[in-house]
């Protein structure tokens, strides 16, 4: 009798040892894409909430509180400074500054709405990203591309932070 509950017990006390050593997966998703016909390039930045406000905590020394229903505008605003300092883009060599439009909370993830404007013919695409990385070193930043239809997708980590595409 002894050994058909030692089968039960003995892989139920595995699987909760082994669970409480998994680490969480951290990772952003950045979809850029070219409108020719608008000149600019639109980004969406989905970044999971819990990350970003440990993230604008830790740099800013504040309780951040995104996608809360106490979320102060000053929360807003930080992100909008982290997020320019820490993605960049440059379009055929030239650094182009990027415009927070929007954002909103789909489950877990915040998602940003940015734009860059003024965007001539695409030759090269310089892309710098470093959100989270220093929180987290197993931060993976996925970007999706798209020009001109054509889909390029790199992913950017601890060790590759920055990535440059031609066209």
């Amino acid at each position: 009798m002894k050994k058909p509950i030692l089968y039960i017990i003995l892989p139920i006390l595995f699987l909760s040892l082994t669970a409480a050593r998994v680490h969480k997966y951290h990772m952003a998703l950045y979809q850029i894409e070219y409108a020719q016909e608008k000149k600019m390039l639109q980004i969406t930045a989905r970044i999971h909430i819990e990350d970003i406000n440990k993230g604008l905590a830790k740099k800013y020394n504040k309780k951040m509180s995104l996608g809360e229903e106490k979320q102060e505008p000053e929360d807003v605003n930080l992100l909008k400074e982290y997020v320019a300092s820490h993605f960049v883009i440059k379009v055929n060599n030239q650094l182009k500054p990027m415009n927070f439009l929007s954002q909103e909370i789909e489950g877990d993830e915040i998602v940003c709405y940015l734009s860059v404007k003024n965007v001539s013919p695409i030759k090269t695409l310089d892309i710098e990203n470093t959100i989270l990385i220093e929180l987290f070193s197993d931060q993976q930043n996925r970007i999706n591309v798209i020009v001109s239809g054509e889909k390029k997708s790199f992913l950017l980590t601890n060790a590759i932070t920055s990535k440059s595409i031609k066209y």
